[in-house]
């Protein structure tokens, strides 16, 4: 139970933080989209591709630095991309909201622009929390992370668990086998004939 304490207030501690940064970069992609769209006559989906770009480099400036300080740096080029990649995810989330709500309900102006950005920001924001911590900012424990990929690298457990999924089953029948094998029969007075067998 106090495990169990501890690891809730550590992800409340977490979720604050977090919270604090995607309301920042929240009212980043709302003051640039809407000036965008509104004060300079830029369509809608285009403001908020531009508002995003410029919200998503804080937000992840904000989180490795501050929300996430404590858990593994596997280098900043590599996180960059993830995290721009996971947003995009998450904008294409939150576009397919404005879309349907300008294109399909034909619902226009500042509110219901406004509210599908909010709806959808939402939900991209509970995807890109889970998206983080799995792939983003890993665990202190986490398994080294593979220079080519760019992921982190499987356990040895998981490795031969690939190859034998791959096809390579050798060292899984090797063991087969082993076990397979009777074992020897300790002090029956057959073993000494036996042996006398074999070596003749």
């Amino acid at each position: 139970m106090a495990s169990l304490k501890r690891q809730f207030e550590h992800l409340v501690h977490e979720l604050a933080k977090f919270g604090s940064v995607g309301a920042v970069a929240f009212v980043i992609t709302m003051v640039v989209s809407n000036v965008l769209h509104a004060g300079f006559d830029v369509g809608p989906m285009t403001s908020f591709l531009v508002a995003t770009v410029v919200a998503t480099t804080f937000s992840y400036l904000a989180n490795r630095y501050w929300t996430f300080r404590h858990r593994d740096r596997s280098g900043v080029g590599r996180e960059y991309v993830i995290f721009f990649g996971l947003n995009g995810v998450g904008l294409v989330i939150t576009q397919l909201f404005i879309g349907f709500t300008i294109y399909v309900l034909r619902l226009e102006g500042p509110i219901p622009y406004n509210t599908a950005m909010i709806i959808g920001t939402g939900a991209a924001t509970l995807f890109r929390f889970w998206a983080y911590k799995k792939w983003v900012f890993l665990p202190v424990d986490a398994p080294p992370v593979d220079p080519a990929s760019g992921l982190p690298e499987p356990a040895d457990g998981d490795a031969a668990s690939a190859g034998e999924a791959a096809g390579d089953p050798g060292a899984h029948r090797a063991d087969a086998r082993a076990d397979a094998r009777p074992a020897p029969r300790l002090g029956h007075p057959l073993d000494s004939h036996t042996e006398d067998y074999a070596a003749r």
